[in-house]
């Protein structure tokens, strides 16, 4: 098959958990159209699954190393990015030095949610409600978040076991239906698919963040690339060489 004749995307799995990436993989690539290529990519360090402010600052650094290595081929330049986390570690460094749009599965489902109204946000992992709130108010949906359910396993351990996921996420769910939501966001890689099972057990609709990331990127919905072209602002010192191939953003012929 000739890949240079395919739209390329990145999507990048900032946890080091390769059992999350496959399963991203398997909800997504079914939904790819003709003539579009979904690189998957996991990240080469960091934690095997984000749950704390550390990991989600290690994970920021793993996005711009993946995305260095795989930014582009002659004649194959990537179309969009996609960060893999409920929680988009690097996506405002990645927008920044990104030619082509780049969203993450928070803020694409942000996006999708708001357009039904006040939405709110079951995920596993306690520590992940301050940053998401965080998250929430610097992408501008902080009025809309009417509410973040958290549950007490982390996404790996519901990826994990199923059954118990179903059992502990259809009650976070119907807990979120009282704040007053419009929709309520599922978020999480891991969770990725579980909307569709779950929305028997809730009224309001289901938002899958890995479905909502990719149908924001590839429809064309994600904040637009600052410039068309890569670069860095910074000088590196003590990075892989794949840094100090990408041009300067000032001087791009440099």
């Amino acid at each position: 098959m000739d890949t240079t004749a395919l739209r390329r995307y990145l999507l990048i799995n900032p946890n080091t958990n390769a059992l999350t990436t496959q399963r991203l993989s398997d909800v997504l690539q079914p939904q790819l159209p003709p003539g579009v290529l979904l690189d998957v990519q996991t990240a080469r360090f960091g934690a095997p699954y984000i749950a704390c402010e550390a990991s989600h600052a290690v994970a920021a650094h793993a996005c711009l190393d993946v995305w260095t290595e795989h930014r582009g081929k002659p004649g194959n330049a990537l179309a969009g990015v996609l960060i893999g986390c409920f929680g988009d570690p690097g996506l405002f460094a990645l927008r920044e030095v990104s030619g082509c749009p780049v969203t993450g599965l928070a803020e694409a489902s942000f996006i999708q949610a708001s357009t039904h109204g006040p939405f709110a946000i079951v995920t596993g992992g306690e520590r992940w409600k301050t940053m998401l709130q965080r998250l929430a108010i610097s992408l501008g949906y902080g009025a809309k978040l009417r509410h973040i359910e958290t549950v007490a396993p982390t996404g790996a351990a519901l990826q994990a076991d199923p059954d118990m996921a179903i059992r502990c996420l259809s009650q976070a769910c119907q807990n979120a239906a009282q704040s007053g939501a419009a929709s309520i966001i599922l978020g999480g890689a891991g969770l990725a698919g579980y909307a569709r099972l779950l929305q028997a057990h809730c009224a309001l609709p289901l938002i899958d963040s890995a479905q909502a990331g990719w149908e924001v990127l590839h429809g064309q919905l994600a904040p637009k690339a600052p410039t068309d072209h890569d670069g860095f602002y910074a000088p590196w010192v003590g990075l892989p060489a794949a840094f100090t191939q990408v041009p300067d953003k000032v001087n791009p012929g440099i």
